[in-house]
């Protein structure tokens, strides 16, 4: 594995530890939207993210990494958050008068419904005497409160695409895709307002193109 860079590089100062299956094609589709040049590494699940080098950069033994000279941000809306404030001639980053829809919108996103999705794929529902234990209450819940932030204003934080849309388009995009998220005439509006953007044309097109090839292990 490559050693994280030194301050003051030109195009490896941005180093995104990836996989094409993972939550980094949102950290990818992020730095697309940046403009920055950046360098991707894939990592493959299992051994290669347990290695020393690897778990220095993040515990969790986990992708995505984003590697900013000096820093090291894990988590992907932490991972859109910083980017959106390193470079905000993209214009990512909230006006003041967003900052709240903003920030409700990216955690609503990085909490909630990333639980509500997991624990219903995995199975799991939270009973009903239980609800207010659970961060997102019910998958229900969830579902009423994603429906209210795609249906208030075209974008998350309102009238123009942010970070906060990588974040929210992401788990409504991908959600739909593959049938953790039901097509309602809400999601399917808000999300087509965002699936035609230059930038994530582009990261799909690179993830798909590092995929492994079919029966390859991974």
């Amino acid at each position: 594995m490559n050693r994280p860079p030194e301050q003051g590089t030109a195009m490896a100062d941005l180093l995104l530890y990836t996989n094409p299956r993972s939550r980094g094609r949102t950290a990818r589709w992020m730095l697309e939207e940046t403009g920055a040049p950046y360098r991707a590494e894939i990592v493959a699940f299992g051994p290669p993210m347990r290695t020393h080098d690897f778990l220095a950069l993040n515990p969790m033994a986990k992708v995505p990494v984003l590697v900013h000279g000096a820093a090291v941000v894990t988590e992907v809306a932490a991972i859109c958050a910083y980017l959106a404030e390193a470079f905000p001639a993209a214009g990512l980053a909230p006006l003041p008068g967003e900052r709240a829809a903003y920030h409700r919108a990216m955690f609503f996103a990085a909490g909630p419904v990333e639980q509500a999705v997991t624990a219903r794929a995995m199975g799991f529902e939270v009973p009903g005497d239980r609800e207010g234990m659970a961060g997102f209450g019910s998958f229900e819940r969830m579902l009423t409160g994603l429906e209210a932030l795609v249906s208030r204003t075209p974008f998350a934080a309102g009238d123009r695409f942010t970070a906060a849309d990588v974040v929210l388009g992401a788990q409504v995009g991908w959600g739909m895709m593959f049938g953790t998220l039901p097509r309602r005439p809400s999601l399917v509006g808000y999300w087509a307002r965002i699936e035609g953007r230059p930038a994530l044309l582009r990261a799909a097109a690179l993830d798909d193109a590092a995929m492994p090839p079919a029966g390859a292990g991974g």
